[in-house]
């Protein structure tokens, strides 16, 4: 009798367990994942050739928010989990958008490698006369050619993956010059046996950090960076 009483408890609790974690699967599917695309820079290795000196330490360099060219009607939208039954739910970008994200995680690297960045993200559109006039005598901004993250949910594995493509402007706001423009891409992917919005959060994180280390792998813009802002 004990033994049947047992049996019927554990069976009880694992169909508890099955049904509950299929809820889950099932209201995430008729919804959203919402993810914290925010790039931290302190775990960043700064090259010593871009890091500031007693000379530029002391100039102020502006950040403009990105300009989003996706083709999306919710530019918040930033990738799809496809779900066991084939359900694609949509990814969104909490507490910042992605235009906004992608400027603030360039404006950390930058305070990480010692320069003074101003603590407002700056509007513009890219046009001359409407370039903003502050202290800054360096505007880093770009555009956001692609940007996407998605995850396989398998049975016993899930298959993340991060894609990201930026053009990079750098402009010298005294002369109204663009200094530097390039294109850089970043890729990040993962296969892990359990699935979660941190993890989405984490491979983008990634890829958004290996691209901005790509914009600085060269010497030159470093050098001209210093020489704009001491001018």
């Amino acid at each position: 009798m004990k033994n049947n009483y047992l049996s019927v408890v554990k069976k009880t609790a694992v169909f508890f367990l099955i049904t509950f974690g299929m809820g889950i699967s099932l209201a995430a599917a008729a919804g959203l994942y919402s993810i914290n695309m925010q790039y931290k820079a302190e775990n960043a290795v700064i090259p010593e050739y871009l890091k500031a000196n007693e000379k530029t330490r002391g100039a102020i360099i502006s950040i403009a928010e990105f300009t989003d060219m996706r083709q999306l009607d919710d530019k918040r939208i930033i990738g799809r989990v496809r779900e066991r039954d084939d359900t694609g739910v949509p990814v969104m970008a909490k507490n910042l958008i992605p235009a906004r994200a992608v400027a603030n995680s360039f404006k950390e690297y930058m305070k990480k490698a010692g320069y003074n960045v101003a603590s407002k993200i700056v509007q513009w559109d890219w046009k001359k006369e409407t370039m903003p006039k502050g202290k800054g005598k360096l505007i880093i901004s770009g555009s956001i050619d692609a940007l996407e993250v998605t995850c396989w949910r398998g049975v016993f594995s899930h298959s993340y993956k991060a894609n990201l493509k930026l053009t990079i402007v750098m402009v010298d706001v005294a002369k109204g010059k663009m200094i530097y423009s390039r294109k850089v891409e970043a890729t990040s992917s993962k296969n892990a046996l359990s699935f979660s919005e941190a993890e989405l959060g984490a491979q983008l994180s990634t890829a958004l950090g290996d691209a901005i280390k790509n914009v600085f792998e060269n010497r030159a813009i470093a050098q001209k960076i210093k020489e704009v802002i001491t001018q």
